[in-house]
């Protein structure tokens, strides 16, 4: 099965170069501490236990929560980034993963930081389609899958703060001091983009929109929607994020810990493997897309099998515990999660012009968020049933990856076809442009 070659410059694309690296820079830094707060309980999910008096599945609901919101954000927020641009989403969203932060810093009881949580995911989810569609509007399109991949890297660096970091304030000085600092980050990159980030360069100002309300909003949906590149980008999406997501997220330093009977420094030092090894994949991942987009489904695709079968070596090992080579080999290929989830954007993208690219953006993201709330949950739940049985509850995660790796076998045919003479369609129209 072929697929459509890597898109040349086309009429109207923007210029990039280095007022384009800067704004986007910009943004890539908002999304930086938004990643950082929504990865924050990952290192204090054994300390949240204690602080707060809750067993798994009631610790669990602290991210679920938070992914809900996000997930359930996802429409509405990139029908919003189509229709107020980057910089006001962005500014909302600032402020409100701040507060929530702050809220979580100071939370007394279960209910307020559950509160926090969602005020935090609020403003998540506000960030990272915002990120894609100030690349689109500085950068070439040739560079989409480059620069979505980047912002991808500076994201997990963003959780490697918060497990090289965090986790050793979190230590030394104390809950209340080390969620309050970590907000202050919040405060920077607000004045940041209040100061200098702007929706698009001089000369590519986007077509104002001809209709609004409630029809438009549900004509933009439903169009994103028919697109199959749209559902192939959710599901491969859904399909590869969330096995690292849920490991990151709250259940590895726990798995590490109390079923591999690691300790916390070293369950520590493999969840920072899990970040290192998503930052260097995500490089080759992007380099290996935008010259050859042939190679996107079988990347996601190879990532799955590779994330499906390094989890059943390690929960069917005997004995009580995986050697470790097994786990720092699980981890290593936990961080191409990542990467592979953001080869669903590469599917949208071509498939939506561009005053569709936030909504379909905007769908694709849910999938993977979907799935990790999904698994969060079920693993929580079989922990509690199974008193604490780690192995019964993470395979929770083949169910999962066997939903969606059915789905993207469904779609890629007609998802590739279309591709293919939406390409060829845009090509004819460049020959016809008045010069």
């Amino acid at each position: 099965m072929s697929s459509p070659s890597a898109p040349a410059v086309l009429p109207g694309d923007p210029p990039g170069g280095g007022k384009a690296v800067v704004v986007w820079s910009i943004g890539v830094a908002v999304y930086f501490v938004a990643v950082i707060f929504r990865t924050s309980l990952g290192v204090a999910g054994l300390d949240a236990a204690d602080r707060f008096h809750v067993n798994a599945s009631a610790l669990s609901t602290f991210s679920i929560l938070q992914l809900l919101v996000y997930a359930g954000m996802q429409i509405p927020v990139g029908l919003l980034v189509d229709r107020l641009g980057t910089k006001k989403v962005l500014t909302i969203g600032v402020v409100l993963f701040t507060v929530g932060q702050l809220g979580f810093a100071f939370s007394p009881s279960y209910a307020m930081a559950l509160a926090s949580r969602a005020l935090l995911g609020c403003g998540d989810a506000l960030t990272f389609i915002s990120v894609l569609r100030l690349g689109t509007r500085w950068f070439p399109a040739r560079r989409g899958p480059l620069v979505a991949q980047l912002a991808g890297l500076v994201g997990m660096a963003g959780n490697l703060v918060s497990t090289l970091v965090l986790a050793r304030l979190l230590h030394s000085v104390g809950w209340t001091a080390a969620f309050a600092g970590s907000a202050l980050c919040g405060v920077v990159v607000l004045v940041l983009l209040t100061l200098f980030l702007e929706d698009h360069p001089e000369g590519h100002e986007p077509k104002p929109a001809e209709r609004t309300g409630a029809a438009f909003v549900r004509e933009q949906i439903t169009l994103s929607w028919r697109e199959p590149g749209t559902r192939l980008g959710l599901w491969v999406h859904f399909t590869t994020q969330f096995p690292a997501m849920v490991f990151l997220l709250l259940w590895g330093l726990p798995f590490l810990v109390e079923a591999q009977g690691l300790s916390r420094a070293a369950a520590g030092e493999l969840l920072t493997l899990v970040v290192l090894s998503n930052m260097v994949i995500g490089l080759v991942y992007g380099q290996i897309v935008a010259r050859h987009h042939a190679a996107r489904l079988p990347l996601a695709l190879g990532t799955v099998g590779a994330t499906a079968t390094a989890w059943a070596a390690t929960l069917a090992c005997p004995g009580e515990h995986a050697p470790l080579w097994l786990l720092i080999v699980l981890c290593a290929v936990l961080g191409a999660c990542g990467p592979a989830s953001m080869i669903g954007f590469d599917f949208a993208r071509p498939a939506n012009p561009p005053e569709r690219q936030g909504t379909a953006s905007g769908i694709t993201n849910m999938g993977g968020f979907v799935a990790s709330m999904t698994t969060l949950l079920a693993i929580g739940l079989l922990l509690d049933a199974t008193g604490e049985n780690y192995h019964v509850a993470f395979s929770a995660v083949f169910v999962l990856e066997a939903v969606g790796l059915c789905q993207i076998l469904r779609l890629r045919k007609r998802a590739v076809r279309r591709e293919r003479e939406q390409l060829v369609a845009s090509r004819v129209e460049a020959v016809h442009v008045p010069v």
